[in-house]
């Protein structure tokens, strides 16, 4: 069924679309009994402003805006985005406003949705995540002037406001602590490498090894999905010297490679400590349990959508802030490395 319009209302209410006009926006200009009719004819067509002409007219749009430029189904597994996600959208809630999010193939398409939403007048703000290295995405949402937060930082977002952790401060956390295990042969199996953040983890392994002497300490980027995190862990237990402990940039890929540990024979933690560096109850139910870095990810998004609203409210709001580092928490896939020359 068609959306109604004014002009469906002006006919059936025997009245003018201007007086409809009048009515429906509390303007003067019709008698009360003219505009009781108007308004009780347009609830019986269940007629809703347009958002568009709304936004046209100075009023919100009542939604904000995310895009994902990521495989829906690594999204669709990742806890780490069902809780940003629940985050955000009870963050939002509290002012009546909802959440548009949409998947896209690419960058490209993610931009093309920025510049068609915000011509349409489809969302107040928008939520930027996945911050990209020389990241194409920053100059185009600075040109349309729309209000954006960006999880992810420090720096590098242009203009643009943001909340943010400090991933090289928490994966130094992590190394620390695997070498204080004795851990001398170090793997990471980080995230897709066009992220800033995989490049600051990345970093960070790659300089905590030199502080600390480590033998070795290599970072291999997979798109977060089960299946690179099995297949890269898969290839790292084949060596003849294989890594004692093995850091995952997702919780998903972290229990994926202790199913492929499991299956090759490789103890979990006797011969192989595992870390995740996202925590959920994935890391909390297997056998053994994941020692993981966590944090409130839904506060983390609740935090997110109160900063974009308060932008949306007042642009001269906008400020970068700063969340507390992920704590590491110490549970059964972690312990000193076995003393079999295997991998030690």
């Amino acid at each position: 069924m068609a959306r109604p319009t004014i002009a469906d209302i002006a006919r059936r209410a025997g009245v003018s679309k201007g007086a409809v006009s009048f009515a429906l926006n509390g303007r003067p200009g019709v008698s009360d009994t003219t505009r009781a009719r108007i308004l009780r004819v347009a609830e019986e067509m269940n007629w809703r402003p347009h958002s568009a002409a709304r936004a046209l007219g100075g009023a919100r749009a009542g939604a904000v805006g995310l895009v994902l430029a990521r495989p829906a189904r690594t999204i669709g597994l990742e806890p780490f985005f069902s809780q940003l996600l629940s985050g955000l959208q009870a963050g939002l809630s509290t002012r009546g406003t909802a959440l548009n999010l949409l998947v896209v193939e690419d960058t490209a398409a993610e931009i093309e949705v920025y510049r068609r939403w915000t011509s349409e007048h489809r969302v107040d703000g928008f939520v930027l995540v996945d911050l990209q290295v020389r990241d194409p995405r920053i100059p185009v949402l600075e040109e349309l002037g729309v209000p954006t937060t960006v999880l992810g930082g420090p720096g590098r977002h242009g203009s643009l406001p943001s909340v943010w952790a400090d991933d090289r401060e928490a994966m130094v956390s992590i190394v620390d602590y695997l070498a204080a295990l004795g851990h001398r042969r170090i793997a990471h199996l980080a995230g897709l490498p066009a992220f800033q953040h995989t490049q600051r983890r990345i970093r960070a392994v790659r300089d905590s090894a030199r502080r600390l002497g480590l033998t070795e300490a290599v970072s291999l980027p997979t798109d977060f999905s089960d299946a690179e995190g099995a297949a890269a862990t898969r290839a790292l237990l084949a060596r003849s010297q294989r890594p004692t402990a093995i850091i995952y940039d997702s919780d998903v890929m972290a229990v994926a490679g202790l199913g492929v540990a499991t299956e090759m024979g490789v103890a979990v933690p006797g011969e192989l400590s595992i870390v995740s560096f996202d925590d959920s109850a994935l890391a909390r139910i297997v056998h053994p349990s994941l020692t993981a870095l966590s944090r409130d990810t839904f506060a983390l998004g609740e935090q997110v959508a109160r900063e974009l609203l308060a932008v949306v409210d007042d642009p001269a709001s906008a400020r970068d802030v700063k969340n507390p580092t992920p704590r590491l928490t110490v549970r059964e896939s972690t312990a000193p490395p076995a003393l079999d020359g295997t991998g030690s």
